[in-house]
């Protein structure tokens, strides 16, 4: 928002420089982009008449023109502007002048353009004459009379006057940035109530009394409005105005224009910009004698319908698009631009003045699809308050009355279904303060909320508070102490750290995750993290079965392309990946590991949400690296995680790993089977690469090897409080057994037997030595363990240890038909 501080000044009576107008609007919460002083550079430039013009000798577009400044002797210039003639009052930038520029076909210099005598095709030319553009005017808001050729001036000026001077050019526009919640400020007038509160001024509105009515006729004799869409349009004021002569404006009435960013046209047009720039509120006029059968009628437009707007081009309207009609055909589309049938023109003599409120969902889908935005669609778009028709309608007729531009009829159409009012809340002294940290009185705070024009009721702690319809921002108590907080001055608030009674945390299950990772990375693994959108074909390379659950894939409704199609349902793809994109590059060996999201489907209900759980994925290649290095890094990560007994039992149907290096990890649960044995809850999955995988992979040759653990079901077994222990008063006693079991034996299962029947005195068992050799008979191997004794109340005796220890060796050959080896 272009804000003019010349203008600014109608409203309120400002006695502070630029800067300091603008460091206080900051400190009130108005977001200032950038602050120009037009006409700074501007120097030696005056006011000329055109005394003579002669044809230069040697071209055929340019003259020789002679003028008067003001001094003794003429001074001759050579233009080549089509628009000059004797008589005219122009912009002369004479001999060591300076102009901001820029001029004709070069860029704009910093300092501006310095000005010298010289010579054009051999005649002296002692300066130049300007145009609009030449003196810093962005083209979009030169004059439309000026927008050719030199600025000629209209009106009285005294010959020889400092141009800038003469015309009031130098002076500051400052630019806001309007945020949407706040749509009244996209108007001088909204600036200006800001500006006021901000600097505690008085605040005068425009003036919007028309003196005399004394058009022809009352405007309902001309014109009846009918809404047949109320929710797109609540409310629709139409005045009458006779008698009109459309020309140029006057020159303070295009300045206030141009430096707010837009270009005049005539009376008629700058008014209705004008009134919009000053009250947020788009105006439009239409010429009456092409409104036909003098009716207004606000309805959808018919699907497929077109129409011609005023930049001359045909639009294609839809069935939810609003149209502004007569009584045959559109006239205007509604919010976003009025019709070309409609257009006022030079011999126009009478005119509607149409001032409406449209939905500004309404506006902005009909000027999004038809990719037309306007300065009026963006106002409706953030809302505008419905109240402001009647009084933006009475200031475009005030308007052209002061300038004379028309005869203004009595009365108005006001079609208002539904009016606007305002909602009446309560809020608290005591609560203000606490959350700002100040202590200001409850009648402190009433001049605030009363200088932006808010009514104050109620009595002692409570207030009760009345916004105007203009700030549909207002709603609940916080908005009420923004305000407070941002008149009161950002700058003047205390400095303190946020309380409350909320500790800073990390959830159980996310300090589980950290927990693994450290440990992890602890161990000498790095951490990875891949992309959860994958290739189906994933799940092809690492050789997963057709009717695997990993195949129940989440699909994406619109991806970039194949390879990023779904949903990952498990991580050992990626893994795999990564592992082939290292050995590719030569790296000898990697470890790695990935703790993240995976997704599946739920197989029964395709309506139904899909399942996601967190999953870790190791992997690892390299010379030392093998199946058992691999299990002591999860066994120690179990481990740190508060998980003892986890089961490592063989698998040789999962096609991922080597049917002869694979094991399923599973932990014991608290569930049991009928013959009372405990259940057990698998956690993952271990063993080397598939060589076809590893193949597939480009690591042909290579030995892989990988782990997928459920980490959800890890978290749910997983035990981190601590508890003491303290040291063993009585010393222990140790028995070394070698066993000969069947070869498919798993020594996990031995290790069970041992445990349960060791009872309570039973500390320890390790596994130290498996032997298959020529001592050995064909089809069995010997596994040596040391089982550890300790009672910890007392010294146990030989007697009590043996007795024990042969229950176990009982149990094992009972169990699983194993006997101890003869060394």
């Amino acid at each position: 928002m272009l804000v003019p501080i010349e203008w600014l000044r109608d409203y309120i009576d400002l006695d502070v420089t630029t800067e300091e107008f603008c460091d206080r609007m900051i400190m009130s919460g108005s977001n200032l982009e950038t602050c120009e002083h037009f006409c700074e550079e501007m120097e030696n430039v005056v006011v000329g008449k055109i005394e003579k013009i002669e044809k230069h000798p040697d071209a055929d577009k340019l003259v020789i023109c002679s003028l008067n400044v003001g001094k003794d002797e003429p001074v001759q210039i050579v233009t080549g502007a089509p628009n000059v003639f004797e008589g005219a009052l122009v912009p002369v930038a004479l001999h060591k002048s300076r102009i901001p520029g820029p001029l004709h076909g070069q860029p704009k210099q910093e300092g501006g353009v310095k000005i010298t005598k010289g010579k054009l095709r051999g005649v002296e030319s002692f300066g130049m004459l300007c145009s609009a553009g030449e003196l810093g005017f962005e083209d979009k808001v030169v004059p439309v009379a000026h927008k050719e050729g030199i600025w000629i001036l209209e009106g009285d000026y005294s010959i020889g006057q400092d141009f800038a001077e003469a015309l009031g050019l130098k002076q500051a526009v400052v630019d806001f940035e309007i945020t949407p919640n706040r749509p009244d400020c996209l108007a001088m007038v909204g600036m200006a109530r800001e500006a006021a509160a901000t600097f505690k001024k008085p605040f005068a509105y425009p003036d919007t009394d028309i003196k005399e009515e004394n058009g022809e006729g009352k405007t309902k004799d001309y014109i009846s409005v009918d809404i047949k869409n109320p929710e797109s349009c609540k409310r629709y004021v139409a005045r009458v105005v006779t008698d009109v002569k459309v020309e140029q404006s006057p020159w303070w009435l295009q300045k206030r224009l141009m430096y707010a960013g837009m270009r005049p046209i005539n009376n008629i047009v700058d008014i209705t910009n004008f009134v919009m720039l000053e009250y947020g509120q788009p105006i439009h006029a239409f010429d009456i004698n092409q409104v036909k059968g003098g009716r207004i009628i606000v309805e959808n437009a018919s699907e497929g319908e077109k129409f011609v707007t005023l930049d001359n081009n045909e639009r294609t309207m839809t069935k939810d698009m609003l149209l502004i009609k007569d009584a045959e055909r559109g006239i205007a589309i509604a919010g976003v631009m009025g019709g070309l049938n409609s257009e006022v023109e030079e011999d126009t003599t009478t005119i509607i003045v149409e001032s409406a409120n449209f939905s500004g969902d309404s506006v902005r889908a009909t000027s999004k699809k038809l990719g037309l935005r306007t300065e009026a669609s963006s106002r409706f778009e953030k809302g505008i308050d419905p109240n402001l028709c009647e009084v933006a309608a009475d200031r475009v007729c005030r308007l052209i009355e002061l300038i004379g531009a028309g005869k203004v009829c009595k009365g108005s159409v006001d079609n208002y279904p539904s009016p606007e009012i305002s909602e009446k809340i309560d809020i608290r002294v005591d609560r203000i303060n606490h959350v700002l940290g100040i202590e200001l009185s409850r009648k402190e705070m009433v001049d605030i909320l009363e200088s932006l024009e808010i009514k104050v009721g109620g009595i002692g702690n409570t207030m009760t508070v009345t916004p105007p319809t203009i700030r549909q921002d207002l709603v609940a108590e916080e908005d009420y102490i923004e305000e407070i907080a941002r008149i009161y001055g950002y700058d003047k608030l205390p400095v303190t750290l946020p309380k409350g009674n909320c500790e800073a945390g990390i959830s159980y299950e996310r300090a589980l995750r950290d927990l693994a990772r450290n440990s992890l990375c602890g161990m000498g693994l790095n951490e990875i993290q891949t992309y959860s959108f994958v290739s189906p074909k994933g799940v092809d390379n690492v050789r997963i079965d057709e009717d695997a659950w990993e195949r129940a894939f989440v699909k994406i409704i619109n991806p970039l392309g194949e390879e990023n199609s779904v949903m990952r349902t498990i991580l050992t793809p990626n893994m795999m990946e990564v592992l082939a994109r290292n050995y590719s590059r030569n790296i000898d060996k990697v470890k790695a590991f990935e703790i993240g999201n995976t997704f599946m489907a739920n197989m029964l209900d395709s309506d139904a949400l899909p399942d996601e759980q967190y999953s870790l994925c190791i992997g690892m290649y390299g010379k030392d690296e093998d199946f058992f290095s691999l299990k002591g890094v999860i066994v120690e990560l179990l481990k740190v995680l508060g998980i003892k007994e986890a089961v490592f039992e063989a698998e040789s149907q999962y096609g991922v790993y080597h049917p002869g290096r694979c094991a399923r990890i599973a932990v014991s649960s608290e569930r049991k089977n009928e013959d009372g044995e405990a259940l057990f809850d698998e956690l993952g999955i271990m063993g080397e690469i598939h060589p076809d995988v590893a193949e597939t992979y480009g690591m042909d040759g290579v030995r892989v090897y990988c782990c997928e653990l459920m980490f959800d079901a890890i978290m749910r077994h997983a035990d981190t409080e601590k508890t003491y222990t303290p040291l063993p008063k009585y010393p222990s006693t140790s028995r070394d057994i070698a066993l000969l079991v069947d070869e498919d034996m798993a020594v996990g299962r031995i290790e069970e037997i041992i445990k349960k029947y060791g009872k309570s005195i039973l500390e320890d068992v390790r596994l130290f030595d498996v032997y298959r050799g020529k001592q050995v008979e064909e089809g069995k191997k010997s596994v040596a363990f040391n089982l550890i004794y300790r009672d910890k109340d007392k010294t146990l005796t030989d007697e009590e240890v043996t007795s024990v220890h042969g229950k176990v060796l009982e149990a094992l050959k009972e169990k699983l038909n194993a006997v101890l080896r003869e060394l």
